[in-house]
């Protein structure tokens, strides 16, 4: 199947970046569709570690080609730091891809984005500051840089200086910062563009000849469903379109070239930042899980929300995403358990809700009903084939399907390649 795009089903953190590595074995393309240096994946090949914030996964693999598409926006110096980390381990960026229609995260953009979140204050939304959403606002307001302006230095500074113009008149009459140097800016970039430069490329056209021949190619998503634009818990959000319908625009192709949608679906569920989450477990219990998974930001390191799995938003993902299957992620996480919660809906002002709510107000205020399940309360960390896995697992991962609608064709149960179960 040439075509397969991966999704995060929840607030991101899903375990995408392992579910990547493991499927990029039989892939000779991955791509990268939306969003910038705000998001992290975390792969363990024996005993090295490697953290990922711009570049694909499947860079661990020389044979596959990893793309940036036209959907992220690109922080030159960052990207430099992943190229010059990965090589200095041994990892060949030869195969390496980044559209030339690539916004830039521009240093105004990180100002712009911590200024703005102090000025939120207990409103904020909990931003990275990583100036993805101001680098993201350019964009569509028509006066951002984009990748291949570095290759003109010309055109860089003319549109630089255009958005200077506006950007320190709010610097420094609103926040009281001092105001950018173009000059300094220009030397910064210029000096990106020559590290880079040998990368750029019209990756649409890379990518549709890749499915021209029949290439297998892989769009990996970052962050989740519930984090999209349009589609997730607004204004608690990130700015570009994790759903599978980004894939098509940050990448540059049609939907008739996908041929398989999986969504990655840890077995609780976590949150970063600000915003609803009915699930959540601000107890031992949450601490527990918050421990046991690690659950602590790839990029920024901040500790994740914790709460019981949710069905509710699972359902929601299949909706907005068409999920063909999922991946279930950190089973063994929830093996400290012996008795289990898994939400079914939520119940505001005596109405129960199936389904996602669409108002703000009942999902900020909703209360989540539970079943209980057993645990099983025992390793899983060893077992590779799913008749293996202790019968409350079973029922537990069964209930998970059924509840979604998606066939479940991964389980993680570790953080280590080898510690995956695949289903037929």
């Amino acid at each position: 199947m040439p075509g397969i795009i991966l999704i995060g089903t929840q607030w991101g953190d899903e375990g995408k970046g392992k579910v990547t590595d493991l499927l990029a074995n039989d892939m000779d393309m991955v791509v990268r569709y939306q969003g910038g240096d705000n998001a992290g994946h975390t792969v363990i090949d024996g005993n090295q570690e490697f953290r990922f914030h711009l570049i694909p996964s499947g860079i661990l693999y020389s044979h596959i080609t990893c793309v940036i598409g036209n959907g992220v926006v690109v922080n030159p110096k960052v990207l430099i730091g992943e190229l010059d980390g990965l090589e200095a381990r041994g990892i060949s960026t030869d195969k390496f891809l980044v559209s030339c229609n690539a916004h830039l995260v521009m240093p105004y953009h990180l100002v712009l984005d911590g200024a703005r979140e102090l000025k939120l204050g207990k409103s904020e939304i909990g931003t990275t500051r990583k100036g993805i959403g101001p680098a993201y606002s350019d964009k569509t307001s028509r006066i951002g840089l984009r990748v291949q302006d570095m290759l003109d230095m010309k055109i860089f500074r003319k549109k630089l200086e255009a958005a200077l113009n506006e950007k320190n008149e709010i610097l420094t009459k609103i926040y009281g910062f001092k105001p950018f140097d173009a000059d300094k800016i220009v030397a910064d970039y210029g000096g990106y563009a020559e590290r880079l430069e040998k990368y750029i490329a019209d990756t649409s056209l890379v990518i549709n000849k890749a499915l021209d021949e029949g290439k297998n190619v892989f769009f990996e998503g970052a962050q989740g469903t519930l984090l999209d634009i349009d589609h997730g818990t607004y204004p608690f959000v990130t700015s570009s379109s994790p759903v599978s319908g980004g894939a098509c625009v940050g990448a540059g192709v049609g939907p008739r070239r996908i041929d398989k949608v999986v969504g990655v679906v840890k077995a609780y569920v976590t949150r970063v930042g600000s915003g609803p989450f009915p699930t959540e477990l601000d107890n031992e219990t949450g601490d527990m899980i918050r421990e046991k998974g690690g659950e602590y930001g790839t990029t920024t390191g901040r500790p994740r929300r914790c709460g019981w799995f949710d069905a509710v938003i699972l359902r929601y993902a299949n909706m907005v995403s068409g999920l063909t299957e999922i991946a279930v992620t950190k089973l063994d996480v929830l093996s400290q358990f012996e008795k289990i919660k898994i939400c079914v809906g939520y119940e505001y002002e005596g109405k129960m809700y199936d389904n996602f709510p669409s108002h703000q107000t009942v999902i900020h205020k909703c209360i989540p009903v539970y079943e209980e399940v057993d645990g099983w309360m025992e390793s899983l960390n060893d077992i590779t084939n799913y008749d293996d896995l202790p019968k409350a697992a079973q029922k537990y991962l069964a209930r998970i399907e059924k509840l979604g609608g998606v066939p479940i064709k991964m389980i993680s149960v570790g953080p280590k390649r080898r510690q995956i179960i695949f289903r037929d």
